[in-house]
């Protein structure tokens, strides 16, 4: 029986067996709790993108869940532009101050261009030593190891995922690993908010289409163009939208309407049509869609370089009436194809809505001129014959009573009826349609007295005696206006009158107009020199010129001789 002094011993060998066993077996759990933090950091990364649909949002946190997900000191994500290069670039590690320093973004060269133009992940331990490396801007953070991934939607390439200094020193394979499964995540995140934000600006183009119809169908709506303009300029979150017609001469356009920068300086603009984007859209009848303004940037380049533009038409009947150009400043974000799709949906609903809103104004013009022609039918077959059969009988009995005092008040009775009789003729001349005779003196002197109603107290009341039109033209008529205008801005500027009155006759081979107002008569010299030009006219045509005033009104009196009328046909 052994002795109670000997000890249990186990031998070398397979212990040290074991304690390797027990090594690997600590290793390997180490290694499954790293990797079930990993992925547990995955699901987190996974979980902070795909909870948001606001587009940026969700590209701020695909970066920033990239970077503490294999723990980088800097990241960024750039967004490929439709020709190439960078279209956006999203970076974090950077602070604000130093980002400022750099200046502008990364266009896409060196490094970041070669992702994008093999679209396949690099991992770098130097980045440096790499030949792709173009360097870094003055004031760029120093970058050592580097990871980059593609972001893919819908088996389309949409951005890259760049990252810098790990932690460690070095990314891993399993950092890549990592970074693509984020990627594709992330790819399915964009996707979706890029959807959601598509039928978000889908809904409001076509509830702006609705407002618009609305808008135009509801009341007279004489500023469309500019309703269309207001509305696409907030809509296509932009920084110009013109409207542009075709130009007074041929070969030319003009901008109609303008909003956003440089609006005031833009509206009436008038620039050549050869070479234009709005030229190509009217000729071709096509929207189009532009990344760089090219030389529409510089006509229309106001504040700021405009960079990103497409151009809709708008058609009406078939043919195309204007172009409605849209631009972003130089930098900005692209006009994407949806973009070009939902303004051209709404310009031609806003199209339609205008020739509705036209179509109606004309009926209701119809209706108009229809009414007017009814009511001077009805004065001249009606009214005025009565009032002439009144005249004739009121003279009829004038002539037998045998006191003067009655007979001349009867006699001053007939006179008025005259006198209303011409102005009624007046008013039907107004009220007829005016057909090949809008050019007309007569014409000429009601359509100025309208105009310039809105300054007096009531309208003026305007009378004519003689064939003013047959003889009244030429420079002849633009004199007589040219006068008329004249007197009556006087008249609403100065003389705070309560009536006012112009009378053209031609009596007795003379052209004579009168114009009265029984305001506070003429006190400012200033005035007074004013009326020297009316002067003028009148004596280079040997005519006089005078003008009576005092405390119960003023009365401009301009006459010319029929004979003479066409001695000054250059008259001042």
């Amino acid at each position: 029986m052994a002795s109670h002094d000997e000890r249990l011993t186990f031998p070398d060998e397979p212990r040290a067996d074991l304690d390797r066993a027990l090594s690997d077996l600590v290793d390997r759990a180490q290694d499954v709790l790293a990797t079930q933090g990993r992925l547990r950091a995955l699901l987190r990364a996974n979980l902070a993108v795909v909870e948001h649909l606001e587009l940026p949002v969700v590209l701020e946190r695909i970066i920033e869940a990239a970077v503490e997900l294999v723990g980088s000191e800097y990241g960024a994500l750039g967004v490929i532009a439709p020709g190439g290069g960078l279209e956006q670039f999203i970076h974090v590690g950077i602070p604000p101050e130093q980002a400022r320093i750099i200046g502008h973004l990364p266009e896409g060269h060196g490094l970041l261009g070669a992702l994008i133009d093999d679209p396949r992940p690099i991992r770098l331990e130097h980045l440096h030593d790499d030949p792709r490396s173009s360097g870094f801007p003055a004031g760029h953070p120093a970058m050592e190891s580097f990871l980059g991934v593609p972001i893919r939607v819908r088996d389309e390439v949409y951005g890259n995922l760049y990252l810098s200094n790990q932690s460690s020193g070095a990314f891993s394979r399993e950092d890549e690993q990592l970074v693509e499964s984020l990627a594709a995540s992330a790819g399915f995140a964009i996707d979706n908010a890029r959807l959601f934000a598509e039928t978000r600006r889908r809904q409001a183009w076509s509830a702006a289409s609705a407002e618009i119809t609305a808008a135009m169908l509801s009341i007279n709506q004489s500023d469309s163009l500019s309703t269309i303009v207001n509305r696409v300029l907030v809509l296509a979150e932009s920084d110009l939208v013109c409207m542009i017609l075709p130009g007074p001469t041929e070969g030319t356009l003009v901008v109609e309407v303008a909003r956003g920068q440089g609006e005031t300086e833009l509206t009436g603009r008038i620039f050549p049509a050869a070479g234009s984007l709005a030229a190509s859209v009217l000729e071709g009848k096509q929207p189009r869609l532009v990344g760089d303004g090219g030389a529409d940037a510089q006509v229309f380049a106001i504040e700021n370089a405009l960079g990103p533009m497409m151009a809709v038409p708008l058609i009406s009947a078939g043919r195309a009436e204007g172009v409605l150009l849209v631009a972003r400043v130089a930098g900005g974000l692209r006009f994407t194809p949806a973009d070009l799709e939902m303004t051209a949906d709404f310009a031609g609903q806003a199209s339609l809505a205008v020739q509705l809103a036209r179509a109606r104004a004309s009926e209701q013009r119809m209706l108009l001129l229809e009414d007017r022609g009814r009511i001077a039918r009805d004065l001249h077959d009606h009214v005025i014959q009565q009032l002439f059969g009144t005249g004739l009988e009121l003279q009829s009995v004038a002539g037998s009573i045998e006191s003067p005092m009655e007979r001349e008040r009867i006699l001053q009775a007939v006179t008025n009826l005259d006198a209303a009789v011409t102005q009624i003729r007046t008013v039907i001349f107004a009220l007829s349609p005016r057909q090949d005779t809008r050019d007309s003196v007569r014409h000429r002197i009601l359509d100025l007295a309208n105009d310039l109603a809105p300054g007096l107290q009531k309208s003026p009341t305007v009378s004519f005696t003689g064939p003013v039109d047959l003889v009244v033209t030429g420079t002849l008529a633009d004199d007589v206006v040219a006068v008329a205008r004249e007197a009556l801005a006087n008249a609403a500027k100065h003389a705070n009158a309560g009536q006012t009155g112009v009378t053209l006759d031609i009596v007795d081979g003379t052209i004579r107009l009168v114009i009265s107002d029984n305001g506070g008569g003429i006190t400012d010299t200033s005035r007074r020199s004013g009326l020297a030009n009316l002067e003028e006219r009148a004596t280079a045509r040997g005519g006089s010129f005078t003008v009576s005033t005092g405390p119960e009104g003023t009365s401009v009196d301009w006459s010319v001789p029929i004979d003479g009328s066409d001695d000054g046909t250059d008259a001042a």
